[in-house]
């Protein structure tokens, strides 16, 4: 089970959400602001932080990003129904996943375990393509000897385009792959994922040599 950092400033939804993940098994610290939330997690990192993209002072987006410039930590986002630029924001921050509110509980700890076995997963061996170097035992990405720091969900959606050098991958593939969703509304997180990931291992981002779009389809990894 985890241990879970909740922010969320509706009294009512941050006590049920954390009686319901406690009776899952799960330990939760709860906070109601973003300052008290980067604060816990300098002095007693959590494994997951859950954040309420509407919160008083720093909202849920500026939580992440402040927590994306010092950790890896997974992050999922609650964000309200039909908000789909809170989504897309919160995903190019560095979100790791995302759940609309009113919240199932059961639903969120789907979710929650779904990337805490994203952060565990790992293969065993090492490929090399040109400067790009991925090392699944390891997990670990380096390029021209530089080591590049992915997100745990990063870093499993380039594995998964990796183990498919010259393949199209579909959305719906790795949605399902990478992120545990069926639904194919989820796929600006696979597009969101694959801008971060170009930002980081791509000389120019906008004409990629490692990960190629397929128009309509999805994406290939065709390494140099």
């Amino acid at each position: 089970m985890a241990g879970i950092l909740l922010v969320e400033d509706d009294p009512s939804v941050r006590t049920g959400l954390e009686l319901a993940l406690s009776r899952q098994g799960h330990t939760v610290t709860s906070y109601d602001n973003g300052e008290d939330a980067l604060a816990h997690i300098r002095s007693r990192r959590p494994e997951i932080a859950v954040l309420d993209v509407m919160l008083p002072g720093i909202d849920g987006v500026e939580v992440c990003r402040r927590i994306r410039r010092m950790d890896q930590l997974p992050v999922i986002l609650l964000t309200a129904r039909g908000d789909d630029l809170d989504v897309v924001v919160g995903l190019e921050a560095g979100a790791d996943d995302y759940v609309v509110k009113p919240v199932e509980p059961r639903v969120l700890d789907a979710r929650i375990r779904a990337v805490l076995r994203r952060v565990e997963s790992a293969a065993s061996d090492r490929v090399t393509f040109g400067d790009l170097v991925v090392d699944r035992g390891a997990l670990k990405v380096s390029l021209a000897g530089r080591e590049i720091h992915l997100t745990p969900t990063e870093l499993r959606l380039l594995l998964e385009l990796v183990r498919h050098p010259g393949q199209v991958l579909n959305r719906r593939y790795l949605l399902r792959a990478v992120w545990d969703h069926t639904h194919v509304a989820d796929s600006r997180l696979v597009d969101a994922c694959v801008q971060r990931i170009r930002a980081k291992i791509e000389k120019v981002p906008a004409e990629p040599e490692f990960i190629h779009t397929v128009r309509g389809f999805g994406y290939r990894f065709s390494p140099p």
